[in-house]
């Protein structure tokens, strides 16, 4: 399916590539992840409707109806930007009319990432690069806390990654490189067109 296809499936209004949205310097532009990247994801990396995803700066809110369409798992999505969450809201009512006897769940949160109270069911966590690195930090080590408070593994997903978040990680984490996975077709034309998966795993401490 293409983009349009998509968008009809899971009751999305279109959305048009890059927004401006924030006067914030920790606040990055909007843009979605493109279907065909998630579709590369699902390929190569295992999800379960026992899993509970976390999409940082879900704007309207893709990222969590196409894990929960796929997979029937627990999805929320974090935004700080008033407009997208109500688009988000939106877009919940009339996706939730089509999938409303399906397992699993889906709910948006507007508030500032790294205000949002990781919960212990949470292990997939998904980032593009929606905000500066100092938040970036700030949201890891919260949910690093969260690993620590209830052990278990937890997955960072960085799609388009940045070199900033990737050294951190590296450099100043536990976290460890799981998974690289480049999107076919479109890593051939830019070698940032790929996910990292960063793994925390505390569940036999």
């Amino acid at each position: 399916m293409n983009e349009q296809e998509y968008d009809r499936m899971l009751s999305i209004r279109p959305t048009s590539g890059l927004q401006v949205l924030s006067s914030s310097i920790h606040q990055n532009r909007y843009e979605a992840t493109p279907y065909a990247a998630l579709e590369a994801l699902t390929a190569e990396h295992p999800f379960h409707q026992q899993d509970g995803l976390v999409d940082f700066g879900s704007g309207k809110g893709r990222v969590p109806f196409f894990f929960h369409h796929q997979f029937q798992l627990t999805a929320t999505g974090v935004e700080v930007n008033g407009s997208l969450y109500q688009e988000a809201l939106e877009n919940q009512a009339n996706y939730m009319k089509k999938k409303k006897n399906r397992a699993g769940s889906v709910r948006f949160e507007r508030c500032l990432a790294e205000e949002y109270k990781v919960e212990k069911d949470q292990n997939k966590f998904y980032f593009f690069n929606p905000f500066s690195t100092q938040i970036f930090m700030k949201v890891v080590n919260n949910i690093s806390k969260s690993a620590e408070k209830h052990p278990r593994i937890v997955d960072l997903i960085l799609y388009y990654p940045t070199t900033e978040y990737i050294h951190f990680l590296h450099d100043k984490t536990a976290f460890h490189l799981e998974k690289d996975i480049k999107v076919p077709g479109y890593f051939e034309k830019d070698e940032h067109e790929r996910f990292l998966i960063f793994r925390l795993n505390l569940a036999n401490t």
